[in-house]
C-alpha cells in the first residue's frame, strides 16, 4: 500500500520547487556520493569501479533497511514519492511541446533540458523525436523501474536502484576516464533495468492506439545500443505512427543510429509529443491499478474466505 500512496503523491506533487530550493534532493545527495567515490577511487580500473559500485549498493541497502524499520508507512510513502518521477517527467516533456508550438528555437532550449545530444541544428521533427524518446526511456527508468524495485524490496530496493541508476548517469560512459571505472555501475544498471524495461514495453503496448506486435517490438529494441532503452522506444514509436532514434549528433559528431520503427513517419511534431504524454499517463494508471490489486490481494482473499465461511 505504501507504493500505491507514493505513486499517487508523486503524481500530485511532482518535484515541489519550494522544498528543493531549501533542501538538497535525494538524487543530488546520491550524486554527491558518486562524485566523492569518483574523486577518491577512480584510477581508471575496473577493480576500483567495482568497489565503488558495491559501496553505493551496500550503503543504499543499509540506509533503506534502517528507514524501513521505523514505525508507520509514511517514511516509505514520502521517500518513495521523492524517488519516483512521473509528474516531473510529464512536466518536462510537456514543456517541449509547449515551446515547440512557439518556435523551433524555444523547442531546442526546452529539449536541451532533458537530452544529452546536440540540439543546435535540430529541426522540429528531431526535437519532437528527442522528447518522445526521453519520455519512453524515462518512463522505464524513472517510474516503472523504481516502482518495481520498491515492490520487490521496499525502501532498500528503490534506494539501491536509484543510487546505481544515478551512478550510471554520471560515470557509466565509454570515455577514457570512465570506460573501466564506470563499467560495474553501467552493468549493474543494465541488470536492474532488464525486467522493468520489458514491463514498460508491455504497458505501452497494452494501451497503444495502434498496437504493435511483440515480435516487432523485440526486433526494433535490438537495434538500440542499450539492452534496455530500446524496449519502451520500440513500443511507443509504432503506437504513435512515427520513427524514433535515427541519426543524431553528440559533441559535434554525427552518429548514424538505425531508425526504430523505420516504416513510421519521420515528420514528428508537438501533437505527437502530446500523444506520448497521454500514453505515459495511461501506462502509469495501469501500473498503479496492478500494484493496488496486488497490495489488496491478501484482504480480498480473506474477505472471500469469510464470505464462504458464512
Amino acid at each position: 500500500m505504501a507504493l500505491v500512496l507514493a505513486m499517487v503523491l508523486d503524481a500530485i506533487l511532482g518535484e515541489p520547487k519550494w522544498l528543493w530550493d531549501r533542501f538538497p534532493h535525494l538524487a543530488v545527495l546520491m550524486g554527491r556520493c558518486v562524485s566523492a567515490l569518483d574523486k577518491r577511487l577512480n584510477d581508471r580500473t575496473r577493480e576500483k569501479g567495482i568497489i565503488a559500485a558495491l559501496l553505493l549498493l551496500i550503503g543504499a541497502l543499509a540506509l533503506g533497511t534502517l528507514l524501513q524499520s521505523l514505525p508507520g508507512i509514511w517514511i516509505e510513502v514520502i521517500l518513495g514519492a521523492f524517488l519516483l518521477a512521473q509528474r516531473s517527467l510529464v512536466d518536462h516533456v510537456q514543456a517541449v511541446a509547449t515551446a515547440l508550438r512557439v518556435s523551433v528555437d524555444d523547442g531546442r532550449s526546452a529539449v536541451a533540458m532533458i537530452v544529452g545530444r546536440d540540439v543546435r541544428d535540430m529541426d522540429e521533427p528531431a526535437i519532437a523525436r528527442s522528447a518522445i524518446e526521453s519520455a519512453a526511456e524515462n518512463l522505464s527508468d524513472g517510474v516503472i523501474a523504481p516502482a518495481f524495485w520498491f515492490a520487490v524490496a521496499g525502501l532498500p530496493g528503490i534506494l539501491a536502484y536509484k543510487v546505481i541508476n544515478t551512478a550510471d548517469s554520471m560515470i557509466g560512459y565509454r570515455t577514457e576516464k570512465y570506460e573501466a571505472f564506470g563499467w560495474a555501475a553501467a552493468r549493474l544498471d543494465d541488470v536492474l533495468n532488464w525486467i522493468p524495461a520489458r514491463i514498460t514495453a508491455l504497458l505501452l503496448r497494452a494501451i497503444a492506439p495502434n498496437r504493435p506486435t511483440w515480435a516487432a517490438i523485440r526486433r526494433d529494441a535490438a537495434l538500440h545500443r542499450s539492452p534496455n532503452a530500446g524496449w519502451p522506444e520500440a513500443a511507443i514509436a509504432p503506437a504513435l505512427g512515427i520513427s524514433l532514434s535515427g541519426p543524431r549528433s553528440y559533441e559535434g559528431v554525427m552518429q548514424d543510429f538505425p531508425w526504430v520503427n523505420p516504416e513510421g513517419s519521420k515528420d514528428a511534431g508537438a501533437d505527437n509529443i502530446d500523444g506520448a504524454i497521454t500514453m505515459l499517463w495511461k501506462a502509469w494508471g495501469i501500473a498503479l491499478l496492478v500494484i493496488a490489486v496486488i497490495a489488496a490481494a491478501p484482504f480480498l482473499v480473506w474477505l472471500a474466505g469469510s464470505a464462504l465461511a458464512a
